[in-house]
């Protein structure tokens, strides 16, 4: 899909008239960012035909079973996602297109989570380049009212459990994932400490897909490839209830490749009374409907929805946060 994206991008560039040259001339793919595959979509869509490749997924995916009547109900309470990236570090589109996106599925805010400085494989963001973005939101939530991008990060969890911020900013914003994204096969003793350190910093709001597990390889940013990894060894009851203690949610993170945390621990945060937030770590667009994946496991999980956070307005989930 990004390379549709980019060939749209393109596409609206172009002066008048000269989209119609390119398509008489037979010169579309003479483009940068568009290829044959994008180009014959754009040339079909333009005589006003469903492309192709349209019409091939669409049928593809024409037998694809409904959402479950409680899980249907359970989602349809989510009014926003509470960890989202721009290609401001590692996503792959503007935040006003990710916003945009949110509000044609009917969310009312979004969190703009993109990574904090350390993680450089993800172009995290200084605290010069944060502090731009939070200008930028400022203006697009002029734009975009009644709806509201909720100023955020997913912030690494150093290994002494300090986050990757500095306090200053981290109170400015309202909304902070915290996640580990380094040293994943760390002795559990070791792991376990620095979780609890991240759980109870008072600028954390909500715990990123804490086993980091990956259950499918996946593309990364200039074609790297990360292959399939285990979950990160902790003392599960000990961090679950440091968020209990703490008041910090335990994300339910619903991309397909990590599902985390594990049915059985998420079974075990329910027990112990943590609270939720279903989230899509959203990279694209496409993959705010991801939140499908949090919520069958919530309901498989027994997950009351007053637990969830993001079930909540704006107002009072920043009630929540600064508080």
């Amino acid at each position: 899909m990004a390379a549709f994206r980019t060939a749209a991008a393109v596409v609206d560039a172009l002066p008048e008239g000269e989209l119609e040259r390119r398509i008489s001339t037979r010169t579309l793919t003479d483009l940068r960012g568009i290829g044959p595959k994008t180009g014959a979509a754009i040339v079909q869509a333009h005589a006003g035909d469903v492309p192709e490749y349209l019409a091939r997924l669409e049928e593809a995916h024409s037998e694809l079973v409904p959402l479950a009547d409680d899980v249907a109900e359970f989602r349809s309470t989510l009014r926003g996602d509470l960890h989202t990236h721009s290609d401001w570090s590692d996503g792959g589109s503007p935040i006003r297109e990710m916003a945009e996106a949110a509000i044609a599925l009917g969310h009312e805010y979004m969190a703009l989570t993109d990574h904090s400085p350390r993680l450089t494989v993800a172009n995290g963001l200084t605290a010069e380049r944060l502090e731009r973005q939070l200008d930028v939101v400022a203006a697009l939530n002029e734009e975009l009212h009644p709806f509201r991008i909720l100023t955020g990060i997913e912030c690494d969890i150093h290994v002494d459990g300090s986050l990757d911020q500095t306090d200053e900013l981290l109170g400015r914003l309202d909304v902070v994932v915290a996640s580990v994204h380094s040293d994943l096969r760390a002795e559990s003793a070791a792991m376990t400490a620095r979780m609890l350190a991240a759980v109870a910093n008072p600028h954390t709001d909500v715990l990123g897909h804490c086993t980091g597990r990956l259950l499918i390889p996946r593309e990364q940013r200039e074609g790297r490839r990360q292959r399939p990894r285990p979950e990160s060894a902790f003392d599960a009851e000990a961090v679950f209830s440091a968020c209990v203690e703490h008041g910090t949610a335990v994300e339910i993170n619903s991309r397909p490749e990590r599902l985390d945390p594990p049915l059985r621990l998420l079974s075990l945060a329910v027990e112990l009374g943590c609270s939720f937030s279903i989230d899509t770590d959203a990279h694209a667009p496409g993959q705010l409907d991801w939140q499908d994946n949090g919520c069958e496991r919530a309901v498989e999980t027994g997950v009351d929805v007053d637990r969830v956070v993001n079930t909540w307005t704006a107002d009072e989930l920043l009630d929540w946060t600064t508080g």
